[in-house]
């Protein structure tokens, strides 16, 4: 898999993440104005199904209608249907054309069975991909050294809280972990859930970033990318040391944090009866657009100073089935999707907290995508997520181990071995 072991000045200057990965809604379909053609309309399966992410979808499907030099039919999907779904889809005989998904290893894992179209000659004809940076080329290339993926924008992972709660409740942002916990004691004391989850439901891979946070605070990004590529094994000491950690501060979590999806998490913590959540920008798409400037993040606590910063920070875009019968057609739509007006429209109608691939594209300008921008920037290494830097097989390891651990927490020493023997199953398939 290329690019595992970026740091941030040659990752940095184009990360990239397709808008969120919200997981609202179901399915839709919209067609764009313009030429709609059996032959030349092209189809994009979506998973970004929350209500802003949508619309802004659409928004961009529209507006490349109306350019006239082709047409898309726009196919919204919930996202964990759109997980599961997606090798069915891109191995049937009639399959979508093209995906929004992700770059990395769980692109080169569907390239490695030839399901991906080659998109090189998409990379070299856009004056626009032709600017973007070294990270994002090495990113969007596949172990066989095609470009497999377009790149459009990337967001950050933080520690999210209501600014008006934080002063309400007279707490502040914590420096260290053991202001962290500290901050976590006075919201108990309020009768507040310090820590908001929302691992339940279908979304118990939103579980995965405290694990992610916790091993690459403690251990570090190189041996968490190694670990997640199977050259370290889930029941090694170095492991157990995260949920050590974790154990810490599994009583200031809400009790309803693993039977809940996130979507019902971000209400509680919007509403105040949770203090704050690890979570993606993403939850902002599900957020009513006047609590935007209301929203606040720090960076998820530093555990041993010695170790490098490295955050997550996920890229989005697009990739293509290599079974379209609209190549040209498909070649068209990506280099559109790759300029600064379709980023821009992206943006622009989401809830505007993601930041675009093209650098001559413009953010929303907030102070929380400021603030975010400069959060990615300080840090020494990039990580994407669990399964974007494993692969979307290893993801249910993940779901069932941490779930379990978040249920029995002192079985961890079985749980682990159990991760270890159902992993083990994924990198020998």
């Amino acid at each position: 898999m290329t690019n595992q072991h970026t740091g941030r000045r040659r990752f940095l200057a184009g990360l990239g993440a397709a808008g969120t990965t919200a997981l609202l809604g179901g399915c839709v379909t919209s067609t764009s104005s313009g030429k709609s053609s059996s032959k030349g309309a092209v189809t994009l399966q979506s998973n970004l199904s929350a209500p802003q992410a949508k619309a802004a979808m659409e928004d961009i499907i529209a507006a490349y209608g109306k350019k006239g030099s082709g047409s898309a039919s726009l196919n919204t999907v919930a996202s964990e249907t759109f997980r599961t779904q997606l090798p069915t889809y891109l191995t049937s005989a009639n399959p979508p054309d093209v995906y929004t998904w992700y770059p990395g290893s769980v692109a080169d894992a569907y390239a490695k069975k030839n399901l991906l179209l080659d998109l090189d000659e998409v990379w070299t004809s856009s004056p626009d991909l032709k600017r973007y940076s070294k990270a994002l080329n090495s990113l969007c290339t596949a172990s066989s050294g095609k470009k497999v993926f377009v790149p459009t924008t990337y967001y950050w992972w933080g520690m999210f809280y209501r600014k008006s709660n934080f002063a309400k409740w007279g707490v502040s942002e914590p420096k260290s972990w053991d202001d962290f916990l500290d901050l976590c004691d006075k919201l108990k004391s309020k009768g507040v859930a310090p820590i908001g989850l929302g691992a339940g439901g279908n979304t118990a891979w939103v579980a995965s970033a405290w694990f992610d946070y916790l091993d690459i605070r403690i251990n570090g990004a190189e041996y968490h990318r190694q670990l997640l590529a199977g050259k370290h094994r889930f029941d090694d000491p170095e492991v157990r040391k995260v949920f050590d950690r974790w154990q810490e501060v599994l009583p200031f979590f809400d009790p309803n944090g693993a039977a809940v999806p996130f979507q019902d998490a971000t209400t509680a913590l919007l509403n105040g009866r949770s203090g704050m959540m690890l979570i993606g920008t993403f939850f902002a798409d599900a957020a009513p657009k006047n609590a935007l400037d209301d929203i606040d993040f720090f960076r998820f606590p530093v555990i041993d100073a010695k170790v490098p910063l490295a955050e997550e920070a996920p890229t989005d875009g697009y990739f293509a089935s290599a079974r379209t019968g609209r190549r040209d057609h498909v070649f068209d739509l990506m280099r559109y999707l790759a300029t600064p007006e379709a980023q821009e429209i992206y943006i622009k109608g989401s809830s505007g907290t993601v930041l675009p691939c093209n650098p001559d594209a413009k953010d929303a300008g907030t102070a929380l995508v400021t603030k975010g921008r400069k959060h990615i920037e300080a840090a020494a290494e990039i990580t994407q997520f669990f399964n974007r830097d494993s692969s979307d097989a290893l993801q249910p390891t993940a779901d069932t181990a941490l779930t379990k651990f978040l249920a029995k927490p002192k079985s961890i020493g079985g749980i682990l071995t159990d991760w270890q023997r159902d992993a083990e199953k994924i990198w020998n398939a």
